[in-house]
């Protein structure tokens, strides 16, 4: 791979067309579903990985040009059993700095006393929604922006029809409480490989949390598969996400 770039080239203006396409793919999402409207309050759920940290750039860089004006804050979960090194966060603060992102890390318990010693994907998800919910309605904020792309999409959908016999996926907006917030999904048009490409191209200071489960769960298992059905039709994930006939704009 050739020399890495510096992300701050983004930052000041240099955008190349392919990084532009990826902005504007974000934006079209944005609009078609309704997620952001003028003065909306939007936190930002960062994980450390490749696709919060390219969707931070996409929303930070898109505020920069557009006819109407919203805040942006972020907030990234540290668990306290696996702590996140301090030379990360601060490479991280820095990021977010440049992007002109408010920037908060909270540390949480990973195995909190309700889970009884039992721990798996789906507890642990849940777990960080409850925290981003919780600081959430302390900071009054009703959407909360999370980076699932495409290909998370696809592979929800799969395990989903394949396990639970349920086509039900993650969709561009999910309400809770009623209405009373929602998550919305700004890249869920995208396919992974271009956030992996801004990633190593913008040398983005991405960050691994440890996770027990990262190379042994269903979803890192059926990467390969969902790969394999593209060989045959490269439409595959078009296909399954207009499939599934989201009608979900926020009103």
């Amino acid at each position: 791979m050739s020399e890495r770039l510096d992300y701050h080239e983004l930052v000041e203006g240099r955008i190349p067309p392919w990084v532009m396409r990826f902005i504007k793919s974000v934006g079209k999402t944005i609009n078609e579903y309704g997620m952001v409207k003028a003065g909306d309050e939007v936190l930002l759920a960062v994980s450390g990985g490749k696709d919060s940290l390219a969707l931070a750039l996409a929303l930070s860089l898109r505020l920069k040009w557009l006819p109407v004006d919203y805040s942006l804050s972020a907030l990234m979960i540290d668990w306290r059993e696996h702590p996140i090194p301090d030379e990360a966060k601060e490479r991280l603060k820095e990021y977010f700095s440049a992007l002109s992102i408010d920037f908060t890390i909270q540390q949480a318990p990973q195995f909190p006393p309700s889970f009884d010693g039992d721990f798996n994907c789906y507890l642990c998800s849940r777990n960080r929604r409850r925290i981003l919910f919780e600081e959430a309605d302390r900071r009054g904020v009703k959407l909360i922006a999370m980076g699932h792309h495409l290909d998370d999409l696809v592979e929800t959908s799969l395990m989903n029809l394949c396990f639970r016999a349920d086509f039900n996926s993650m969709r561009p907006v999910q309400d809770f409480f009623n209405g009373k917030m929602h998550i919305i999904r700004p890249m869920i048009e995208v396919h992974e490989s271009v956030t992996r490409r801004l990633s190593e191209v913008y040398d983005l200071p991405t960050v691994k949390p440890v996770c027990p489960y990262d190379q042994t769960n269903i979803r890192a298992r059926l990467k390969p598969i969902v790969g394999q059905l593209c060989h045959i039709d490269g439409l595959t994930r078009e296909h399954i996400y207009k499939a599934h006939h989201f009608d979900c704009a926020l009103k």
